[in-house]
C-alpha cells in the first residue's frame, strides 16, 4: 500500500510522488485465507511474519503447525514447516531444534491443541527449557470441531457442549496458560497480549519479537499467549466478538508479563 503525496518541482508544478507505507511481509505467503470473517488468526499470522522479516530469520525458521483451525498454518508462512499430531507440536519442535540448533523453531497452537490434548507436551518442553518459541492462540473455544468447551472457556460461557454455560463446579476453572508456564524454571518469557484493537495488536507484535529474541539468545522456552476472537462459534458479528474479547476475556485473562528473565529485560532496556 502506498500513500500519494505531492512535491513542487523547479518549474513550480506539483508532481505526485508515492511513499510505500505498508506491504506484505516476505515471510507471509500470498494465499487466500480459509479463516472465518472476523477471525484474528490472520492478524496473528501477519505479526509473526513481520517479526521474522525484521529479525532476518525467515530462511532459517521452521514452523510446527497444530491440529485445529490453524492446521493449515504452513500454507501461510514462506518458511520450512512440519505438521504435528494433535497437541504434539512442542515435542516435534524440540526434536527439530535439537538437530538443527541454528534454526529458529516455533509452534503456532490453539487452546484446544495446546491446553487440552497437548498440555503435557508444552509443560515438559518448558520444564526442559527447550529453546523454542510458542505462539498460543486463546479464543476460549474449540473452533474447528464445532465450538465445544475448551480448557480456556470462561465461566458461564455458552458452547455446544456447555449450552447452559460453563459450570466450574462440574468442569473446573478456566486454565491460565501464561501464568502456569511462568512458574516453570525452563521458561524465560511468558506473557499474554490481545488482538482486539490496534493498540493491543502493536503490543502483541512487540511481545512476539521478544519471544523470538529469547530463542536467538539461546535462553530457553518462550511463549506468547494471544487473546483472539472466534465470531462464528461465539455466534457474534466480528465487531461484537472483538468487544467480547475486551469486556469478557481480558478480565478473565489479565494481560501482562508473567515471566521475563533479566537477560531479556536488559536487552530491551527495561529496569
Amino acid at each position: 500500500m502506498a500513500t500519494l503525496a505531492f512535491q513542487q518541482s523547479e518549474d513550480k508544478v506539483l508532481k505526485p510522488i508515492e511513499k510505500l507505507v505498508y506491504e506484505r511481509p516476505h515471510a507471509l505467503d500470498e494465499t487466500h485465507t480459509h479463516y472465518c470473517p472476523g477471525c484474528t488468526h490472520g492478524i496473528a499470522h501477519r505479526l509473526v511474519a513481520e517479526v521474522l522479516d525484521e529479525l532476518g530469520v525467515q530462511e532459517k525458521a521452521i514452523l510446527v503447525a497444530p491440529v485445529g483451525c490453524s492446521v493449515l498454518a504452513y500454507n501461510y508462512f514462506d518458511v520450512d514447516g512440519a505438521e504435528a499430531a494433535h497437541g504434539r507440536a512442542p515435542a516435534m519442535a524440540t526434536g527439530l531444534k535439537r538437530v538443527n540448533p541454528d534454526s529458529v523453531v516455533f509452534t503456532y497452537q490453539g487452546d484446544g491443541d495446546l491446553a487440552s490434548i497437548g498440555i503435557a507436551e508444552v509443560i515438559h518442553a518448558a520444564v526442559r527449557g527447550e529453546k523454542i518459541t510458542v505462539i498460543f492462540i486463546n479464543n476460549a473455544i474449540y473452533g474447528m470441531t464445532g465450538g465445544q468447551m475448551a480448557p480456556t472457556t470462561i465461566e458461564g460461557q455458552v458452547t455446544t457442549s456447555s449450552p447452559l454455560g460453563r459450570d466450574v463446579a462440574a468442569t473446573g476453572f478456566p486454565m491460565h496458560i501464561a501464568e502456569l508456564l511462568s512458574g516453570l524454571p525452563g521458561t524465560v518469557y511468558s506473557v499474554r497480549r490481545s488482538l482486539h484493537d490496534t493498540r493491543h495488536i502493536i503490543q502483541a507484535k512487540k511481545a512476539i519479537k521478544i519471544a523470538f529474541e529469547a530463542q536467538l539468545q539461546g535462553l530457553g522456552f518462550s511463549i506468547v499467549e494471544l487473546l483472539s476472537s472466534c465470531p462464528t462459534n461465539w455466534g457474534m458479528t466480528p465487531t461484537d466478538a472483538l468487544d467480547w474479547v475486551r469486556d469478557s476475556m481480558v478480565p478473565q485473562y489479565p494481560l501482562g508479563d508473567y515471566k521475563v528473565v533479566d537477560e531479556l529485560k536488559r536487552k530491551r532496556g527495561r529496569k
